[in-house]
């Protein structure tokens, strides 16, 4: 089909596919959440223009396969009209996920779709070199698989124990996974370095002696595809969302910079090696100095 401009269909959510003249539409969705309107729309456009079903992707996407070419601009008016934007492919900031984080779930220790709206503000479609994910989960069930992302953010609770309110029932210590909690008959004691800030200790205490503060714990160069690789975390819980930006920004900056058309993030990382990525970050969570 001469005269189209595939690549421009691709940034725009159209996928070709294998069918001469169809397309697979790729729909922005931010944190996995979609409304009731939205979901009618994207059913009615699925109706019409499609083959009466979507496909559900492994990143909370949705996608109306077989799209006729003719019908591109109609499927586009229709879906703004319920508030659907078409996704993006390529070299760019791809969509955000999150799971319900503390909105929903008992173990969320952060909002994770506020976070995600958030990100997706900043940085969807970015143009890069390589496509580039993020990731939201609440706590360390981790159930978004936060390391598997270019920049994974996983929901963390910095606790502190006090001792006048504590009835010394043990019940934290029974919560804790990791052995970190020791409780005895007259103090409790918490092992910092066993601490994986789960935030279990809080949720569980009968009479609000654990207090806990929530951040971001942030790992940086996922990769699950052709390669597989673990997202590494180094920095400490991120109480602020100002520091948490600042250090996201510097990590897709130093991607922007220093990698290869076509290269993943991890791969960038590993070729040029992670001592200047780790001390930008480094520079980025602790801030400009003080004039």
């Amino acid at each position: 089909m001469a005269g189209i401009d595939y690549a421009t269909l691709k940034k725009g959510g159209f996928m070709r596919q294998k069918q001469k003249g169809f397309f697979s539409l790729r729909l922005q969705v931010v944190g996995g959440n979609l409304t009731a309107e939205n979901i009618r729309t994207i059913a009615e456009v699925a109706d019409q223009y499609g083959k009466g079903y979507v496909h559900m992707t492994s990143r909370q996407g949705v996608e109306i396969p077989f799209i006729n070419i003719k019908d591109i601009d109609a499927v586009k008016e229709r879906l703004a009209e319920g508030g659907i934007s078409p996704g993006v492919c390529g070299p760019r900031v791809r969509t955000v996920t999150a799971c319900q984080g503390e909105e929903v779930c008992p173990s969320g220790c952060i909002d994770t779709y506020a976070l995600a709206q958030k990100l997706d503000e900043h940085y969807f479609g970015r143009e890069l070199p390589h496509k580039f994910k993020f990731g939201v989960t609440g706590c360390q069930n981790n159930c978004l698989k936060a390391e598997e992302n270019d920049l994974g953010v996983k929901g963390g609770m910095e606790v502190a124990w006090f001792a006048d309110s504590c009835i010394y029932c043990g019940v934290c210590e029974k919560a804790c996974r990791e052995g970190a909690i020791v409780c005895t008959e007259t103090e409790v004691l918490i092992d910092r370095e066993k601490c994986t800030y789960c935030g279990r200790c809080v949720k569980s205490c009968p009479t609000e002696a654990w207090k806990g503060e929530s951040g971001y714990l942030v790992s940086f160069g996922g990769l699950f595809g052709n390669q597989i690789y673990t997202g590494e975390c180094f920095l400490p819980l991120i109480k602020s969302e100002e520091v948490f930006f600042r250090v996201a920004d510097e990590a897709i900056s130093f991607f922007e910079e220093k990698a290869n058309p076509g290269e993943r993030f991890r791969l960038t990382l590993q070729r040029v090696g992670e001592k200047e990525f780790r001390q930008r970050i480094w520079d980025a969570y602790n801030g400009p100095d003080e004039p």
